[in-house]
């Protein structure tokens, strides 16, 4: 079984300092770039946080801040990642709601201006959860019958998930092998940002996913509430959210000018 792709796909995962996209960061990112023909290639890479490591955190990856002290920050890696997941779609095990967003924050701090518009992720948790409902471990044992012995390992993690969306394609005929239509089949919801605090309503129109004008249109409650953007600018939500909310607010600026 191969995927069928029209575009190389980037597998990835990421072992962190936290879960908390807004504020954590990447202590190691493993990527697989699979291509149209078949042909693969993969890069691992350990991260400098620049920040403490928590000992909990530490007991389930194994990456100590000792074994990162001397690596390379993330802004010194962004180059080198981006040019390896640009113009490719994305992939990974519960990546469309923790790896693209932490991934995202980490390039917009890094000043690299990261974008989904013209990308799709499948998410394969997100698969295996409708067809299954079990963990990453439990899922390559099931689809692949094998052990994952390193688990929590980025580069163990991404080569498994890969397998795992192969055997999840041979498995379920219903399941189609196309990235575009994996991709929509593996999306919990329509979402604008990665962190979910934006969406899209039946019209297809912007809406707040969270707190007093949840429900509303965006750009409704910023004609109504201009301070509101100023609020969430200022305060703690995503950089992506945020950038999200910009390019609403000039695409409507641009109108008015038009």
């Amino acid at each position: 079984m191969e995927l069928k792709l029209t575009r190389p796909i980037c597998f990835f995962d990421l072992e962190t300092t936290g879960t908390n996209v807004a504020h954590d960061r990447i202590v190691e990112i493993s990527i697989l770039k699979v291509y149209p023909n078949g042909n693969k290639e993969s890069k691992t890479w350990l991260v400098n946080p620049e920040m403490e490591i928590p000992e909990e955190v530490v007991a389930i990856h194994g990456i100590s801040n000792e074994k990162v002290a001397n690596e390379p920050t993330f802004k010194e890696l962004s180059k080198e990642v981006y040019n390896m997941i640009k113009d490719c779609d994305l992939g990974g095990f519960n990546s469309n709601r923790f790896d693209i967003p932490l991934l995202a924050e980490e390039m917009l701090r890094a000043e690299v201006d990261f974008d989904m518009k013209n990308m799709v992720s499948v998410d394969v948790q997100t698969i295996f959860h409708k067809m299954e409902k079990r963990t990453l471990e439990a899922a390559y044992k099931f689809y692949c019958e094998k052990d994952l012995t390193d688990a929590h390992s980025a580069e163990a993690d991404t080569l498994a998930t890969y397998e795992v969306l192969l055997s999840q394609l041979e498995r379920y005929p219903e399941l189609e092998n196309n990235v575009k239509k994996l991709a929509e089949f593996s999306t919990h919801k329509k979402t604008v940002d990665f962190a979910g605090f934006i969406a899209l309503d039946e019209e297809d129109e912007e809406v707040f996913a969270f707190g007093k004008h949840k429900g509303k249109k965006v750009l409704e409650v910023l004609d109504k509430e201009p301070g509101y953007f100023g609020w969430i600018l200022n305060a703690d939500f995503p950089l992506y959210t945020k950038k999200v909310l910009m390019q609403i607010k000039l695409s409507r600026l641009n109108n008015k000018l038009n």
